[in-house]
């Protein structure tokens, strides 16, 4: 990862088939586009891929999971469990419908932990969202045993882990709704796009309509459209879907190319007894495209941490002390520091982050760091890279 590492002739050709249209905008100029459907064609090619009825592109990942939880009817008030190591898209796409993110403890797969999960249930849950942080999963299958008990919805997050699989089904397609970006530093890029995968027919008729202002593009007159219900402008652009479809048909061979880096990276770091390694879910295969493992405690891995930025090795991370990705520094969330007003549900929920402890997050991302997977690499380099960190890190055991 990210796909941009490899953009070649084939991302060119259909970036310049656009060009050549002069047609930007993924709907309607039908007699100028020269037979030349970008957004069609990649919502196509993810059906196939994906294995799924339905696929849906919108304007980014943010798009996508905000599309997905108002197509499964979540709004003013609901709740939805979701994790404290996510992206903050996750929890602005909650709050941008009016529902309430409710965040609660990962466990050694750094998602969600099932008994926080449970605990977490009030009458007021609608919704589940695992968020396949780094490339891997969710137990999904307990929580989708979790959701039918309750009668709430599983919405996959899979922003960051198009590519791995549950189960021999790609990620995504397991719970009700799945969503994908494809923003600049995803294993597979359209510069900013995202999609909502399905399985069920109404969900994709409204996250069509949902996504372009409630249009329900019946005919070809796109003036005499009608709008069943209200909505918003979360489309995706020809240019942007013409860089994803060629990507999208690399993608397995970018897969290919993550696991073997990974592979000899993660082969090295065994070879250390104080590191262990994230927890895959049985029946799971991650995407490749990080490599996360656990030190012995929150010092090593800060010491860590400063030995392989001193020994020249970038792209790790350690996300306990990440502004993007962990409830630890999340102020602005904590502290409603909203430029429109939030309503008192909202700010009570969300006042008592700042006194909530999440003890259990805390013990596996003070541990954990997680390394991208670069495509562009040669296996040499990859091996010396290899070699470096092993020396690094086994300076601060």
């Amino acid at each position: 990862m990210p796909g941009f590492e490899l953009f070649g002739p084939s991302e060119h050709k259909e970036v310049n088939d656009v060009l050549d249209s002069g047609i930007l905008m993924r709907y309607g100029f039908d007699a100028m586009r020269n037979g030349h459907w970008k957004a069609k064609s990649l919502e196509q090619e993810l059906q196939t891929e994906m294995q799924v009825k339905h696929a849906q592109l919108v304007s980014s990942g943010t798009a996508a999971v905000s599309v997905a939880l108002a197509v499964a009817g979540i709004g003013a008030g609901d709740e939805v469990i979701l994790p404290t190591f996510t992206f903050v898209a996750s929890f602005e796409a909650v709050l941008m419908l009016g529902a309430i993110p409710v965040l609660v403890d990962i466990d050694d797969t750094l998602t969600l932990d099932l008994v926080a999960v449970k605990n977490a249930i009030t009458p007021k849950t609608k919704a589940i969202m695992p968020v396949h942080m780094c490339g891997s999963m969710a137990r999904l299958k307990e929580l989708k045993d979790i959701c039918k008990t309750n009668n709430l919805k599983l919405i996959e997050d899979a922003c960051q882990a198009i590519g791995g699989t549950y189960q021999g089904k790609p990620l995504g397609t397991y719970g009700d709704l799945g969503c994908f970006s494809f923003d600049f530093v995803k294993t597979i890029t359209a510069g900013e796009g995202g999609a909502v995968i399905t399985n069920n027919d109404d969900y994709a008729i409204c996250a069509d309509q949902f996504s372009d202002h409630g249009h329900d593009h019946v005919g070809s007159d796109r003036g005499a459209e009608s709008h069943p219900y209200l909505g918003y402008n979360f489309r995706i652009s020809e240019l942007h879907a013409a860089v994803g479809l060629a990507q999208l048909r690399r993608l397995k061979d970018f897969i290919s190319i993550q696991k073997k880096h990974y592979t000899i990276l993660k082969d090295a770091l065994a070879t250390i007894p104080e590191i262990t390694f994230r927890t895959i879910p049985e029946e799971g295969e991650e995407n490749y495209s990080f490599l996360s493992f656990f030190l012995p405690n929150l010092d090593k891995a800060n010491a860590a941490m400063t030995a392989l930025k001193d020994n020249g090795i970038d792209g790790c991370f350690h996300y306990y002390n990440n502004n993007w990705h962990y409830v630890r520094k999340w102020e602005h969330l904590k502290e409603v520091k909203s430029l429109y007003p939030i309503s008192p549900q909202i700010k009570e929920a969300l006042g008592k982050l700042k006194t909530q402890s999440f003890n259990q997050s805390d013990f596996f991302i003070g541990r954990n760091i997680s390394c991208l997977i670069k495509l562009s690499w040669t296996e040499e380099e990859v091996k010396q890279r290899a070699s470096k960190m092993v020396e690094a890190i086994q300076s601060v055991l």
